[in-house]
């Protein structure tokens, strides 16, 4: 909080290199939290650049007191929720998110081949839910956010935000369990076919 203090006031001061600095610090965070909510790596692109552009503009409301990094997250998740009410895109897997079910290096090839399916898998199925859903696991999970701290990126009840967390994870369970049945019984109607 208080290296983002510093460049804050560095930049207010017109210091053009702390700006970048501040860029540089919360980019990857920002595009990964857009690109999860838009599923679209232009559009993520986008909100990157309108997000840091408020931010620039907006300097003066910047609070010290309070962690930077909440309020970053908030402007993002706007945007997301602002361009995908205008433009309504839902075409696009969302398989350029950086998965936060990475691959463990000492898995041996084949169990290797089974988690990246999974995470494939997880991916889709995620993409499925709603905005508001996605938003809060990719929050949460993907970059570490305490329920409190979404609540306020959100401008939501911390109670919401429990309740989506709730329902997103319950949504993606049972979906995924239906999806792992379907292919079960696609398996057992192979093996019956090979069998005859």
């Amino acid at each position: 909080m208080e290296e983002d203090n510093e460049l804050i006031c560095r930049i207010r001061a017109g210091d053009t290199s702390a700006f970048e600095a501040l860029y540089n610090k919360y980019k990857i965070p920002l595009y990964r939290t857009a690109l999860a909510i838009t599923k679209d790596p232009q559009m993520a692109e986008e909100i990157l650049q309108d997000c840091f552009l408020r931010v620039y503009r907006y300097l003066d409301r910047v609070n010290g007191n309070y962690p930077l990094a909440p309020w970053l997250h908030r402007i993002t998740v706007n945007l997301c929720y602002n361009r995908l009410e205008r433009k309504r895109l839902w075409s696009v897997p969302l398989e350029e998110v950086v998965s936060f079910l990475r691959v463990d290096a000492r898995l041996l090839p084949e169990n290797r081949l089974e988690r990246q399916e999974l995470r494939r898998l997880v991916r889709e199925h995620i993409a499925r839910l709603g905005p508001k859903y996605r938003a809060v696991l990719v929050l949460y999970y993907l970059q570490g956010f305490s329920q409190k701290e979404i609540a306020n990126i959100l401008d939501c009840p911390v109670g919401t935000v429990k309740s989506r967390l709730h329902y997103a994870c319950q949504k993606l369970r049972t979906s995924l369990e239906e999806e792992l049945y379907r292919r079960e019984q696609t398996a057992g109607e192979v093996a019956y076919e090979l069998v005859q």
